[in-house]
């Protein structure tokens, strides 16, 4: 068997954090080598494993990420994107690959993270599974076909601690729906509506954000036209597709160049 990958975990007392240290510790092909959570967390200087309730892991958690990067070959990082800049920047530094799962970054703070000329080897996604990804393509190609004749909508649903709208997948399918028809997506973008607003305007791709209970993420694409409807649907039941999703990035990383790359790279997608 050869030499298994070595991932740090960023946030890693969070839901997702905590999915992914279960499926990287489950994988024969991958080793977890750093827990990394912020500054004045209770977590940090505790054993992982006892932090999280079970049997201690040797892995102690810190909120120095610098110090996590010496058997470090990927970091994986579902935080927040200010955090997200600070360990990209570390990351690249070091020479090691970032997976990043951040989403309500703008587009002013993915212009912060370090550039291929800097060593960053990174895969970002507003969604990492497999589902998502394939309901991307499919999206572009839909509207594509489709004229403005058929009216798009992107509705998304998550539980009621998500702090951002649209959700990153979102804004994934909407600019796959952009893309489609050639267009760029700020300027049809429709993000909300209420009172008196008048009749909807032709092109535009319009976005719906439901919150609520403990709901992982469903996401919808309609194209509406008169006589018809087609629905495109993703439904995710278990955070797990998400943490396997990025386990699959930080594999595909090893032997990469620097760039900065997406699923649909990992997934062989990319240009399709």
């Amino acid at each position: 068997m050869g030499k298994s990958t070595g991932i740090v975990v960023t946030g890693v007392s969070g839901r997702m954090g905590q999915m992914l240290v279960e499926t990287i510790t489950a994988s024969e092909r991958t080793q977890l080598v750093g827990a990394v959570e912020r500054s004045g967390h209770a977590w940090v200087g505790r054993d992982l494993g006892a932090a999280m309730g079970g049997a201690a892991t040797g892995v102690i958690v810190t909120d120095d990420i610098e110090a996590t990067l010496d058997q470090a070959d990927v970091v994986i990082d579902f935080t927040a994107p200010t955090a997200t800049i600070a360990f990209a920047q570390a990351a690249a530094r070091a020479g090691v690959a970032h997976v990043i799962g951040t989403t309500g970054m703008t587009a002013g703070e993915i212009g912060q993270l370090p550039s291929p000329a800097q060593g960053a080897l990174i895969v970002r996604a507003g969604n990492m599974s497999l589902g998502v990804n394939l309901l991307v393509q499919l999206t572009k190609k839909v509207a594509a076909a489709l004229d403005e004749d058929y009216d798009i909508e992107v509705i998304e649903a998550h539980h009621n601690k998500k702090v951002d709208a649209p959700s990153g997948t979102a804004l994934m399918l909407g600019q796959a729906a952009a893309e489609g028809r050639g267009v760029t997506l700020d300027d049809v973008s429709d993000r909300g509506r209420d009172g008196i607003t008048g009749a909807r305007t032709r092109g535009q791709i319009g976005f719906t954000a439901i919150r609520g209970g403990d709901i992982i993420g469903e996401h919808d694409v309609l194209f509406a036209a008169a006589g018809e409807r087609i629905t495109l649907r993703h439904v995710a039941s278990d955070r797990s597709v998400f943490a396997r999703g990025a386990v699959k990035a930080a594999l595909w990383t090893a032997g990469k160049t620097p760039g900065h790359y997406d699923m649909l790279d990992v997934l062989g997608l990319s240009g399709q």
